[in-house]
């Protein structure tokens, strides 16, 4: 089995770490592709021995199992350019939030009557084996492309089968979880910098006290609110400061956070769906490599702002109205 990523960022950097770190697949059995040399996630896994190209093509040739790792908007363009060289043997794997299982199909079959496409949604914990994993199998994809891709995943952390409908309920919770727990982290390390422990020493403190918990909470069958409560003595410190975090709202607030980015992962669909990215939106390097490929062009669109920017569409979509 060969592996490969459209994209070398760092989900994919991730991936390939974790995935070689358990043993699963050699990374000289990896190819990557980005078109940009200079990142630094593209330095780390040439380190690691992989594969590395500039050509999207060339990874779906040397690959057996292709993740998509780029950013949603992209995933159309992607998917023209490398539509004509997906086999038989390939099992498409898009890692791309909010995009479709459905609309990658779309544009597989106008190239394989029965192209084999899964969806997933993971967390860069893989890179130390603690992600979590869950992933939807497409109309095509088989029990086995399914078990195979579970076996991937699984030896980076928590893996499971999801239907497709609640992928983007995960994104909001597991897969932006990390940044929620970091941020958290931050904010207890400058607490304790405030009362007067050393940053370094106040951040290892508070990173084990989360990795502890979490610990706590998966190996216990109690609710978090029961082991919430062992923490709590009567008219002791910690309900007093779970007082102040109730007071601020600290419940709503993670409840929120992840709702923004359940609906920031569906909008992110509908910008894949319309096949136009902003310049802005992406780095220059990726938006050159999409005007090179065949059948794309370049128009002026109006923002709100009444500035322009540009409107990236394949020529046979280009008759397509903007809407008002």
């Amino acid at each position: 089995m060969s592996v490969g990523f459209i994209g070398a960022g760092q989900l994919a950097h991730a991936l390939v770490k974790g995935f070689t770190a358990a043993g699963v697949i050699a990374a000289h059995r990896i190819t990557a592709s980005s078109p940009d040399n200079d990142l630094p996630t593209v330095t780390g896994l040439r380190k690691m021995g992989v594969n590395l190209t500039t050509s999207n093509k060339e990874t779906v040739n040397k690959s057996d199992v292709l993740f998509l790792a780029v950013k949603p908007h992209i995933i159309p363009f992607v998917l023209d350019e490398i539509g004509p060289d997906i086999e038989d043997r390939h099992l498409i794997v898009s890692c791309a939030a909010g995009v479709t299982i459905s609309s990658i199909e779309k544009k597989l079959l106008q190239h394989r009557s029965a192209p084999k496409v899964m969806r997933c949604m993971t967390n860069t914990p893989v890179v130390v084996r603690e992600g979590a994993t869950v992933y939807a199998t497409g109309t095509h994809a088989e029990v086995e492309d399914g078990k195979l891709l579970e076996q991937l995943m699984a030896s980076v952390g928590f893996c499971t089968e999801v239907e497709e409908d609640l992928i983007d309920a995960v994104t909001g919770l597991s897969g932006s979880g990390p940044a929620y727990a970091f941020t958290a982290l931050d904010a207890l390390a400058d607490g304790g910098v405030k009362m007067g422990l050393p940053r370094r020493l106040a951040v290892r403190l508070g990173a084990q006290a989360l990795l502890g918990a979490a610990k706590m909470l998966l190996d216990s069958e109690q609710h978090p609110g029961q082991l919430k409560d062992n923490v709590c003595s009567p008219g002791g410190a910690t309900i007093h400061a779970l007082h102040f975090l109730e007071s601020g709202g600290f419940r709503s607030l993670l409840i929120n956070a992840v709702e923004a980015s359940c609906i920031r992962t569906r909008e992110l669909q509908f910008l894949a769906d319309q096949e136009r990215i902003s310049p802005a939106a992406i780095k220059k390097t990726t938006l050159d490599k999409v005007l090179q490929q065949p059948g794309v062009t370049v128009t002026g669109v109006a923002n709100g702002n009444g500035k322009s920017g540009l409107s990236l569409f394949n020529n046979r979509s280009s008759g397509i109205k903007k809407k008002n």
